[in-house]
């Protein structure tokens, strides 16, 4: 697809090869027509707002994008991308100087390097390239957006590589390494089985300290220091040998400080990410993950010692039963999700220049795998851009843009900058890069594919394979045009090795269908070229590809599903332009349903049964057998463990580098489960692998600044005492009876609405306050539910007149998660997991003390209020003389809150236009419709919508540290809807 033709002398640089220059294929363009005038562009406000405050964390009015963008997508480009001080001349304006900077630059290096044929070439090159950019087609990594074309150093690669020796010198400029990385925008990995364990001596006769030791400084220093100048955590990777003596040190570290965690949240300290309280535990800014080889994991199968060696001989200073030690990496990651897994002996089985050295470690998202003291430029294209209308992917054009956009990551090593002098040599010496793509989630449903399918899994192996082939060969096309990169010639054989194995792989997919045939048949041909191109030239590229998270690039593209994950959930929320949110069905679903058959009737009444309930189970008309089209990560119908892993498996043998992802485990799963999964990635030739089991990290409960909930719990635990100490003299039979309420007595009924159902709670007291009856009307009278709320409520109260205290069942029901649930219309309740939830919250606010209440984490929206302002929960010692300004404060508080989206009240007139914003997409063959519908203001993400139906890992992720939205798994990392922050390093 790409032709070579003579170039003029003298416009090569740093060239090894004969004159050539590669000729540039028109793939979307039109002849003199520049990309900007093909696209209709408008003005956008783009205000970002702290939901928990209120407070305006970013405002720039009058930005200018194409109509097509999404909300979403401007807003994390605007407050990412563009460079300048807000409010400043400097100050980029528009996705037109975005994408000019970056494009131009790479333009002029392309035609300084000897790159083109000829000048019209370069231009072509330029147009191709704005217009997919323009287009979301693909997306270079983020840190080409922070800095091409500023100030600042030209710093483009987003994964980096350190090493560490054995010695205080190393270990201090291990320090100081990353930190300039983390400056940049990027994360960074490292093995530290180089440093003495613990266990050995020192020179000076002492005991060395142990690599985990040393962890804690660099960790002290990953927390203080933010990515980039956006506010978003160092993504850091530490890993250690299975051999090493510290190993068992190393596997529990993470474990031991979730303990600490939960210990202090109990206590009463602010544990959140982010909270004030968490920067006292170690080792929270680093995904650790254990390196083992084929010896340890045969040990594991057949249950034999392991021996664990000297970092000085070599020598075996120690042995551990290899089962054991596998079951004690099982079970810290059962705990707390570290460490993961790294598969050395397949990793360097694939290296391509092992002459070199070793593959040793990884970036912190563990997609990038290459020699020590390196980088790699990420960039991935967007699939579904790429299915035609007619459901066919377009294979050709697949490709070409393939080529454009690996052509155009080789030229940004010419002129990167790099944040120390190994790390750019050996990045210049071996021209790593890392192509890649999003949404394949998304493009299996809407082509009517399992994720977890065999048909899923032939079509991802096909694309991966095309993808790949095709970067490959435009390397080995460029190291005939600029010259092979400068380490191929010791690793010649070692890399046309690797070369084969890819193409062997390819040979042995088995394709099922149409479109997957038609992709393999296209790849087949690209690795044919590949080895034949580089017996005779070589290749430009030590690596060509990995899969990535995709994080914020994901969002900017407006992709569904980020790298190879499926999609998360079946209903989303989306922001419309000039403010409001809607919830909507994945736009993929109707067009899903459409390929399988459907009518459109039918469609129309799947996608308002979804919009309802959040999943297919039981939705009219469609058939069982089509399920597992929309099984999603998490959710009803989730994707099983090893349902990850066989799609990890089938696209690993196509990549250079491996996988960010991470496998979703159900918080019921074992210890022994997990285990088997490790063992299991290791049988399929995977390089890497990390689990997460839902629930094993602490949350974002509720904890009060000051000492009630600590009182308590001293109170609880000091009753429990004295009760044990008591002595038993005689046995005594306590027989309850029952009070009955006066025949008149006082109650109080509160109407209420929980995930849009409503309800009435009537809470009946004794003369002297205390609650004695509770009736709940639920549900038509006559229905199921009714009976089943009245048999409760009976229930409930006959228990209240035994004596069974309130507080029992408060610590019973809250938190019981079920549908109903989702948001209130009670503003001290704003959220309930349960009706069960909403009404023992509602009734512990009306009928308990302020202490024991904040005992369980319950607490008023005054209180709420009253926390932010001075840290503490309690009101009672507020100074009678300020009670008109903490008044005022709280009412400003209330009113941030409102404010979180422009409710539908406040402008009704307003709102419907807005809908026609909605991505260009929610009105689909009428299904839109059915799909989009308002959400509430306190609903910021898709994972809060997930939260809504009940999924547990939606609950437990972070919160964004910028803009307080919640976040949601992209890859090994987060990412955040709300502003684009990630906690990784796409």
């Amino acid at each position: 697809m790409t032709e070579t033709v003579g170039a003029r002398a003298g416009a090569r640089k740093n060239g090894t090869k004969g004159s050539a220059g590669v000729k540039i294929e028109r793939i979307y363009t039109t002849p003199g027509v520049h990309p900007y005038d093909e696209v209709t562009w408008e003005k956008r406000d783009v205000v970002q707002q702290n939901w928990k405050t209120g407070e305006t964390i970013f405002e720039q009015r009058g930005v200018e994008f194409p109509d097509f963008w999404s909300v979403n997508a401007s807003t994390i480009v605007t407050t990412k991308y563009f460079r300048g001080a807000v409010g400043t001349p400097e100050r980029e304006s528009g996705l037109k100087q975005l994408i000019d900077r970056v494009v131009l630059t790479y333009v002029k290096a392309g035609k300084e390097h000897g790159y083109f044929a000829t000048d019209e070439d370069g231009e072509l090159f330029e147009h191709e390239l704005t217009y997919a950019l323009l287009h979301q087609v693909f997306s270079f990594n983020s840190p080409v957006w922070f800095n091409v074309g500023t100030k600042s150093p030209q710093q483009v690669s987003a994964c980096f590589i350190l090493s560490v020796d054995d010695s205080m010198d190393s270990i201090l400029n291990w320090y100081k390494e990353e930190g300039f990385i983390f400056k940049g925008g990027s994360g960074a990995g490292l093995n530290l089985s180089r440093i003495r364990s613990s266990k050995e001596l020192l020179s000076s006769g002492g005991t060395a300290s142990g690599p985990v030791s040393f962890m804690r400084g660099a960790d002290a220093s990953a927390g203080t220091i933010k990515s980039g100048g956006a506010t978003r955590r160092a993504a850091k990777m530490v890993v250690l040998d299975v051999d090493h003596p510290d190993i068992v040190e190393f596997v529990e570290t993470k474990a031991r400080e979730e303990d600490k965690i939960r210990a202090l949240r109990d206590a009463g300290f602010d544990m959140d990410l982010g909270g004030k309280d968490i920067v006292s535990v170690q080792y929270q800014n680093a995904n650790n993950s254990v390196r083992v080889n084929d010896e340890f994991m045969r040990a594991v199968e057949e249950g034999r010692e392991f021996g664990l060696r000297s970092r000085k001989d070599g020598s075996v200073i120690e042995t551990i039963d290899a089962r054991e030690l596998m079951g004690k990496i099982a079970t810290a990651a059962w705990e707390c999700a570290d460490p993961g897994i790294q598969y050395d002996d397949t990793i360097n089985d694939w290296h391509t220049n092992p002459e070199t050295g070793r593959i040793t470690a990884s970036n912190p998202c563990s997609e990038y795998m290459s020699l020590d003291n390196s980088s790699c430029n990420l960039a991935s294209l967007n699939l579904l851009k790429f299915l035609k209308d007619d459901d066919t992917f377009d294979a050709v054009k697949f490709q070409q843009v393939a080529e454009l956009v690996i052509t155009a990551m080789d030229i940004s090593i010419c002129f990167a900058d790099f944040p120390t002098e190994s790390i750019g040599k050996t990045t210049r010496d071996y021209r790593q890069l890392g192509i890649g793509y999003a949404n394949l989630g998304a493009l299996l449903m809407a082509t009517g594919h399992g994720y977890d399918s065999d048909g899923g899994r032939a079509l991802a192996a096909a694309i991966t394979s095309l993808l790949t082939g095709a970067a490959y060969k435009r390397s080995a096309e460029l190291a005939g045009v600029v010259g092979p990169y400068a380490g191929f010639a010791r690793n010649a054989d070692a890399h046309k090795r690797v070369m084969r194995k890819h193409a062997a792989a390819n040979d042995a997919v088995r394709t099922l269908g149409v479109m997957d045939k038609d992709i393999h048949r296209a790849a087949t041909k690209a690795w044919d070229e590949v080895v034949k191109l580089g017996e005779k030239n070589g290749y430009r590229n030590a690596q060509a590809s990995v899969l990535a998270p995709t994080g914020t690039i994901g969002f900017m593209m407006d992709c569904d599903t980020t790298g190879i994950e499926p999609d998360f959930s079946l209903v989303k929320f989306k922001k419309l332009v000039g403010g409001g949110s809607m919830q909507i069905v994945n736009l993929t679903i109707p067009r899903a349903l459409k390929k399988l058959g459907y009518t459109q009737e039918t469609i129309e009444a799947i996608v308002e049964y979804i919009a309802d309930k959040g999943h297919v189970i039981d939705a009219p008309g469609l058939k069982t057998e089509h399920y597992e089209v929309f099984d999603t990560a998490m959710g009803a119908r989730a994707i099983s463990p090893m349902g990850h892993v066989r799609m990890m498996a089938a696209t690993q043998p196509f990549l250079s580098g491996a996988i960010s992802k991470t496998v979703n485990l159900p918080e019921t799963a074992t210890v022994e489960e997990i285990e088997d999964v490790y063992v299991q990635g290791w049988k399929l030739g995977l390089k890497a692998l990390a689990v997460y089991r839902d629930n094993c990290k602490v949350g974002q409960p509720l904890s009060d600044g000051g000492s009630t909930a600590k009182d308590a719990a001293a109170d609880k635990a000091a009753g429990a005492g004295a009760a044990a100490e008591a002595k038993v003299v005689e046995k005594v039979v306590y027989r309850p009876t029952r009070e009955r309420l006066p025949k008149r007595r006082t109650s109080q009924t509160t109407s209420f609405q929980v995930g849009g159902a409503e309800g009435y709670l009537t809470a009946g007291t004794y003369d002297d306050g205390r609650l004695g009856e509770v009736f709940l009307k639920f549900g038509k009278q006559g229905s199921t539910l009714a009976g089943v709320m009245d048999a409760f409520s009976i229930v409930t109260s006959v228990a209240l007149q035994y004596g069974v205290p309130l507080e029992t069942f408060v610590e019973k029901f809250t938190n019981m998660r079920f549908e109903p649930a989702g948001m209130t219309d009670d503003p001290d309740v704003r959220m309930a997991q349960s009706l069960m939830d909403y009404v023992f919250r509602r009734l512990a606010l009306d009928h308990l003390d302020f202490e024991t209440r904040s005992f369980y984490g319950i607490h008023t929206a005054d209180e709420r209020a009253h926390q932010l302002e001075t840290g503490s929960y309690d009101m009672s010692t507020v100074d009678e003389t300020d009670a008109e300004a903490v008044e005022d404060e709280i009412e400003s508080y209330s009113t941030g809150i409102g404010a979180q989206a422009p409710k539908k009240s406040a402008e009704p007139k307003q709102e419907a236009p807005h809908a026609e914003k909605l991505d260009a997409a929610a009105v689909t063959s009428g299904a839109g419709a059915a799909s989009a519908r308002e959400v509430s203001s306190e609903i910021h993400s898709s994972a809060d919508l997930l939260a809504k139906f009940g999924d547990k890992k939606a609950a437990d992720a972070p919160m964004c540290m910028t803009c307080g939205t919640k976040m949601r798994p992209a890859g090994s990392c987060y990412v955040c809807e709300g502003c684009g922050s990630t906690s990784g390093c796409s």
